[in-house]
């Protein structure tokens, strides 16, 4: 499959100035935000504090969700709305104490009750004061234990079912929807469990808890799987091509590419979290594997135009390489953009950065990759040769 009929023939080479100063650009940009504007948004991952995601039944704003919150002093807490429709919420929120790490876990594990326990309407809070359990936030051991009262052989399967009706739907609104498909319990089931439990306004559909200590080693692990990485690929690349000038040339392109990652990030307010960094190795991966085949093409190349300039060399093997980078890359592209559109909230910060490597890939491997290697030739090692 070729994209061109004919070797295209485009002077890559001529912008390479154009290419590094609007780099420089945007990663200058990017670093004084970070440093002196809003920073990075770092996730529950990498701070500490409490992470909590829940569904309501019917549609509430951000504002009322924070007066509530305000109510127990947790009006600063960072509220997110997930989706379009006010019923899924992120609420990110800490509060700093002077303590051991085990007393900081346990501190933060006690505001995240303080935060469920605000959020939780008033009428369900008194039917949880006598006893009853919430069939919207009960767990699947506690609600098989409670199905073995009058079926203890279909226990587990009950409880099943529902908790997968309601991991589907967040919640469940009426009685109603347990007597259909796909849970469809029999009658008896459901008057037991209108005697047992309610209905909750609210699920808890996820809670994460990150201490000082625990935040503070994250981001030290990964920072160092990325610098760790990068050193790993310029001795492979140096050895490999026999020459430093190439493993110089791929660790500055993914440098930027990170960089320029990174300078995004900080403009949309997105939080970099522990996905997010396992996604920016993944687009050091991705970016270096182009890199490397555009790097072979000169080589190969240079055997046979020992006599043509170096910089005539480069392009023609970036125009010999063009229509495989476009459609390998174009493929990628498609699929991660499926995933951004149509994967859901939960993994499209993730896919947002996948979209963001793909493109910066392909830039950084046709712009900034050769002009390296020629710089590297025309300028350090022509100086190194005249003494």
């Amino acid at each position: 499959m070729r994209i061109f009929k004919k070797t295209p023939n485009i002077p890559f080479l001529k912008y390479k100035w154009f290419a590094l100063a609007l780099t420089l650009v945007i990663v200058t940009a990017g670093l004084i935000n970070i440093l002196a504007g809003k920073g990075l948004k770092l996730g529950v991952d990498f701070g500490e504090g409490t992470l909590i995601r829940v569904h309501f039944r019917e549609p509430v704003s951000v504002s009322e969700i924070r007066k509530l919150l305000s109510d127990v002093g947790l009006g600063d807490s960072i509220i997110q709305e997930i989706g379009k429709e006010g019923r899924e919420f992120q609420i990110r929120t800490m509060e700093k104490r002077t303590t051991t790490q085990e007393q900081e876990i346990e501190s933060h594990q006690i505001l995240a009750d303080r935060v469920i326990r605000a959020l939780q309407d008033k009428e369900d809070l008194e039917k949880l004061a006598l006893g009853m359990l919430d069939l919207n936030n009960i767990d699947r051991n506690t609600l098989a234990n409670l199905f073995r009262e009058i079926s203890p052989e279909n226990a587990e399967e009950l409880a099943g079912k529902i908790i997968e009706y309601r991991t589907l739907h967040g919640t469940i609104a009426r009685w109603e929807e347990l007597k259909k498909e796909p849970v469809n319990l029999p009658e008896n089931i459901i008057t037991f469990l209108q005697a047992k439990t309610f209905l909750g306004k609210m699920t808890i559909l996820s809670r994460e808890t990150v201490g000082p200590q625990v935040g503070k080693d994250l981001r030290k692990k990964a920072t160092q799987a990325i610098i760790w990485s990068l050193i790993g690929m310029l001795v492979y690349i140096a050895f490999r091509f026999k020459g430093i000038e190439y493993g110089a040339a791929a660790i500055f392109t993914l440098t930027q590419d990170v960089l320029i990652t990174l300078s995004i990030y900080s403009f949309t307010s997105r939080e970099i979290n522990l996905p997010i960094v396992a996604g920016m190795l993944t687009i050091v991966g991705y970016s270096i594997n182009d890199t490397i085949v555009i790097f072979d093409r000169i080589r190969e190349l240079q055997r046979t135009m020992k006599k043509e300039p170096l910089e005539n060399i480069m392009n023609l093997s970036l125009n010999l390489n063009l229509s495989r980078t476009l459609i390998t890359s174009g493929t990628v592209f498609l699929t991660i953009l499926a995933l951004y559109l149509f994967g859901g909230p939960v993994i499209n910060d993730f896919a947002f950065l996948m979209l963001i490597g793909t493109v910066e890939g392909v830039y950084s491997t046709i712009f900034l990759s050769c002009p390296v290697v020629l710089f590297w030739n025309r300028y350090l090692k022509k100086k190194k040769l005249h003494k």
